[in-house]
């Protein structure tokens, strides 16, 4: 998803159907060239705008707000004994329905475009737009009239009931019930939020520490690293805190004090100054979160999510890190073994891991990542892509050869129910690396599925954005192993936007709780493990007729969840302290962090001198009380997995009933609910834990 964060399946890869997918591959790429890219066909359905200069970028971004405004005048204008469906509830649904796809024509080019002035338009668009939609936010008059309805007891089915309590829901949480001097302090306090969050952002990217090395104390990190790296006058290397210098150093440096000192001077990055501004951040979270009505930050942040109540988080928390202990403390007894083995008796430091890790997974695992990679031909990996998802959802994917697109290498896809032949839903792919393009593989909503006036289905479509490189001039254009998991979670946003079937725009796609949206994608991951699947997206890249070996597929399988209890350790500090500072009043960060670490990391201390705290950007924003969430949808994810697919990850109706019950209700139903009706009980974090334990130390 455009901040963001996948899988398939069927039928086991023969000799055959190797044949057939270098067919499938040599046709796509006739295609392909035969393309012709000036292309009008209208796409059914269709409208988002693809191609927009920056000057219509601008002036549709001024006429959405003008109707917008007019849409919002003419609800707020209804005599609050006058309130009805038609007058109130209506207008402002089939508004959001109308103007997504158009909201997003203007602000997706920058993310895509070729041009300066496009990228720059757009930008400039979405800042307009957002100013606009804050503004709507806080109308108190248009949530008079919408409260006035939620009250007037008028007959509403359960997604329409939902919509409306989520309607009055983003009002009072902005504010808007308050009084006018409480309003007034609720946005003093937001925008001071905004600065401090934006400042400790700013601290670490501007932040150019660098330490200096002489080469022997790099030892173990390949030449082509120190190569380079930037040189000192007194012939040492320097070696910045950015995470592409420090993490091969922590991994790969065999000399026990580089990587100490290396660590902890990652630890005290913009130490004081970044401390100081989460001290003051979480202060004013409380502040707004009282003036709001709750007791804690924590709560006010959690209410719209799966987990609702910071105790439940806790509860969460703490049941893992319980379950998983015994683990994670024989995990320590290897790496420190090994350790007494390669530098004698010294103490294991937090700076160790990463190394320790990497040297036990050398010995227990024969698996070379850069050999594996030669078997993940991206034109390949999408087709075993395609297969999977089409075979467990029953979907047909069709490339569309004469839609209109903003650059040659962009395809675009129908995604048709195979059974009714219905056209369900359209995708983009721009995977491919070019200059000014956005730098991270996300998926990008363009228009979301709903139900019209007419009760005709606005057909929701998607856009892939990534930066592979294309296959070209002998360059067979190989995936990385990760780069392949990555794709396949994005393409899973793709297939849950697709099959959702929500009546209301703002419940359709991914505009679901935040807990929840990732859980369907982390599950479908599991595919990216398993040896049928993992056959059938990949194939040697001289002769692909020759997929990945059973071998490879059992170690990638291994290594993923390998020391995965001290992993998930290191995540539970930072999501415990998180969790502790805000929900607490006047919390010692750094007396917390030097007591939760020994506690939480099995005795080993925090490097002295450094918090975690000053350069850990999701407290700061973005996850700010929710960084749990990673932690939780791999865990219902897991339970999903366990339940339903272990032993057939082919069971198309085990993937016909989670399209049904998972991916079509989008955010129109409780995702408690949605869980418990796939796995026919509440769910439980048993089948995470049996995985953790049972794969670690195998």
């Amino acid at each position: 998803m455009a901040k963001g964060k996948k899988q398939r399946r069927i039928l086991a890869f023969t000799g055959v159907a190797a044949l057939v997918a270098v067919a499938v591959n040599i046709i796509l790429t006739t295609i392909n060239a035969q393309r012709n890219r000036k292309r009008k066909v209208e796409i059914p359905g269709l409208i988002a705008h693809v191609n927009l200069s920056a000057s219509e970028i601008l002036k549709l971004a001024e006429r959405l707000i003008a109707r917008s405004k007019e849409v919002h005048d003419s609800v707020a204008s209804v005599p609050l004994e006058k309130v009805n469906y038609m007058n109130v509830i209506l207008p402002l649904s089939e508004l959001e329905a109308q103007q997504f796809p158009l909201v997003q024509s203007c602000v997706f080019q920058k993310m895509v475009s070729l041009s300066d002035d496009v990228r720059k338009a757009s930008a400039e668009a979405e800042r307009r737009i957002d100013a606009h939609l804050l503004m709507c936010s806080k109308r108190e008059d248009v949530y008079r009239v919408i409260k006035a309805f939620a009250a007037s007891g008028e007959w509403m089915s359960p997604e329409t009931k939902h919509y409306i309590n989520s309607l009055v829901r983003d009002f009072e949480r902005n504010g808007v019930n308050l009084t006018l001097s409480k309003r007034e302090e609720v946005e003093r306090l937001r925008t001071r939020i905004d600065e401090l969050s934006m400042q400790y952002i700013q601290n670490l990217d501007l932040d150019n520490t660098h330490l200096l090395f002489s080469v022997p104390e790099l030892a173990g990190l390949p030449l082509e690293f120190i190569k380079g790296l930037g040189k000192a006058e007194n012939g040492k290397v320097k070696v910045s805190l950015r995470s592409h210098h420090t993490s091969p150093i922590l991994e790969h440096c065999k000399v026990g004090a580089t990587r100490r000192l290396v660590a902890v001077a990652c630890g005290r990055r913009c130490g004081e100054d970044n401390l100081r501004i989460l001290e003051n951040l979480v202060q004013l979270r409380h502040k707004l979160a009282r003036l709001l009505g709750y007791a804690h930050y924590a709560d006010y942040a959690l209410e719209p999510r799966m987990a609702k109540a910071s105790t439940k988080v806790f509860e969460f928390l703490e049941e893992v890190a319980a379950h998983l202990n015994e683990l994670a403390i024989q995990e320590l007894s290897v790496l420190k073994d090994l350790k007494r083995k390669e530098e004698g008796n010294s103490t294991f430091g937090v700076e160790d891991l990463l190394y320790y890790v990497r040297r036990a997974e050398e010995q227990k695992f024969d698996l070379d990542l850069g050999v594996v990679k030669q078997y993940f031909p991206v034109n390949l990996v999408l087709s075993g892509i395609f297969k999977l998802y089409q075979d467990l959802f029953g979907l047909r994917f069709d490339e569309v050869t004469e839609a209109e697109v903003w650059h040659n290498d962009v395809r675009l896809f129908s995604a048709v129910d195979f059974s009714s032949n219905e056209v369900l839903g359209y995708f983009y792919l721009d995977i491919y690396s070019r200059q000014g393009k956005y730098g991270h593989t996300c998926i990008v909503a363009l228009q979301n599925g709903c139900i019209s006036l007419k009760g005709a289905r606005q057909i929701p479509v998607a856009l892939i954005i990534s930066q592979f490189q294309k296959q070209a001039d002998g360059n067979p254009g190989l995936l990385h192993f990760t780069e392949v998991v990555n794709l396949f979670h994005e393409f899973s946003h793709v297939v849950h936007h697709i099959c959702n079937r929500a009546s209301f725009a703002r419940f359709s796609g991914l505009r679901i709780e935040a807990d929840f949206v990732e859980i369907p994608s982390r599950m479908l991951e599991n595919w990216c493990y398993e040896t049928t699947s993992l056959k059938m997206m990949s194939g040697f890249h001289q002769d692909i007729t020759k997929p990945i070996t059973d071998e490879m597929c059992r170690s990638l399988k291994r290594k993923r969840d390998s020391f995965s209890g001290l992993k998930l350790k290191q995540e539970i500090l930072l999501c415990l302290f998180d969790q502790i500072i805000h929900s607490s009043e006047n919390v010692d960060m750094v007396e917390l962090l030097k007591h939760l670490h020994p506690k939480v990391m099995l005795g080993i201390p925090l490097l002295e001198g450094t918090n975690p705290a000053s350069c850990f950007p999701r407290l700061a924003i973005g996850y700010e009380a929710a960084c749990y969430s990673h932690i939780w949808s791999e865990v219902f994810a897991a339970d999903i997995f366990v339940s339903k697919f272990e032993d057939n990850i082919l069971n198309q109706y085990a993937g016909m009933q989670f399209k049904k019950k998972v991916l079509a209700p989008g955010g129109a139903k409780d995702p408690m609910e949605i869980l418990s009706d796939i796995l026919g009980r509440k769910p439980s974090i048993q089948a995470y834990v049996q995985r953790k334990t049972q794969s670690s130390l195998c």
